[in-house]
């Protein structure tokens, strides 16, 4: 490793884009080494406002600002296109599961930034500042979530390390309510008992008793997202990233507007507003996912 590297950690993911290993390899002394790179040390300054493999979307309702949690930290994104995102607070934070649910107050999940002394799977943690700071909830060193939803008075999570749907009511007990792979998670607004999940195979599946069970809809199209702003609209996308609706819980699917790839991550503001996360940047659509604008483009060492 270079002189003046940062700690190393054991290696925790297999998954990394060309782009992120060019990136490590390149630039004589100045290094990019992201999780899942033997060696890796913390990233440096010349990086610190870059933003690439995104987890997940969220809308601050207090202010109206756009955040991306990332595999590098989380990010506020400018208005305009043009501008920088932010890293929030200098943490290089790995941001796998997030969800904004409150004025200010984010849920999160994923892994420290390497030069915090922090269990290697931060659990649930909870910011009250948007994200300037963080607490753990509950399940430290022990779960890795990478879906967070909520629904009502529940929190569902996605427990990737035991591969189980966990549920919680007061953020700190725990109760488990099925065991299935699942790449994506939505729960009916108007019922906090009917969910939606997307399996390893991207397949969907319903449950209508809160994830105790949940049973295959046949016919239905091959996704990779999900997001239920309203109870008559979900969202989704497909693996080649056309974007599509259902307006009947899952049943049946309409394609709307296309992706130039694989969306990463998809929220919903409300019917009209959807914001995407695909490699090359952020979109977002204001006529329900018919067409999208460029909110943040995605170029490596801008």
């Amino acid at each position: 490793m270079p002189d003046g590297a940062g700690p190393v950690r054991r290696v925790r993911h297999a998954t990394l884009t060309v782009a992120a290993i060019a990136l490590a390899l390149g630039g004589g002394a100045t290094w990019l080494v992201l999780r899942g790179v033997p060696g890796q040390a913390q990233p440096t300054d010349e990086f610190a406002n870059v933003l690439m493999h995104v987890h997940g979307l969220g809308v601050d309702p207090a202010d109206g600002v756009l955040y991306a949690a990332s595999h590098t930290g989380l990010f506020r994104l400018p208005e305009d296109p043009s501008g920088k995102a932010e890293r929030v607070a200098d943490r290089w934070q790995d941001t796998m599961a997030f969800t904004v649910v409150g004025p200010n107050r984010f849920l999160a999940s994923g892994h420290p930034d390497l030069r915090e002394d922090e269990p290697d799977m931060l659990g649930l943690i909870e910011s009250r500042d948007a994200g300037e700071t963080w607490e753990a909830l509950s399940r430290q060193g022990v779960s890795d979530f990478h879906v967070l939803q909520p629904a009502g008075g529940l929190l569902y999570g996605y427990d990737s390390t035991a591969g189980r749907l966990l549920v919680t009511v007061d953020q700190q007990t725990w109760q488990a309510r099925s065991t299935m792979v699942m790449t994506a998670l939505a729960a009916n607004p108007a019922d906090t008992g009917t969910l939606l999940a997307v399996a390893a195979d991207g397949g969907l599946r319903r449950s209508e008793d809160g994830g105790r069970s949940f049973t295959p809809l046949p016919g239905t199209p091959v996704l990779a997202t999900l997001a239920w702003p309203d109870p008559g609209v979900v969202y989704g996308t497909d693996p080649d990233g056309t974007v599509l609706t259902s307006p009947d819980g899952g049943t049946t699917w309409q394609p709307r507007g296309t992706l130039d790839g694989p969306a990463a991550a998809l929220t919903a503001e409300d019917l009209a507003t959807v914001h995407v996360a695909t490699d090359t940047g952020v979109y977002t659509s204001t006529d329900g996912g018919r067409t999208f604008e460029v909110r943040y483009p995605i170029t490596l060492g801008r």
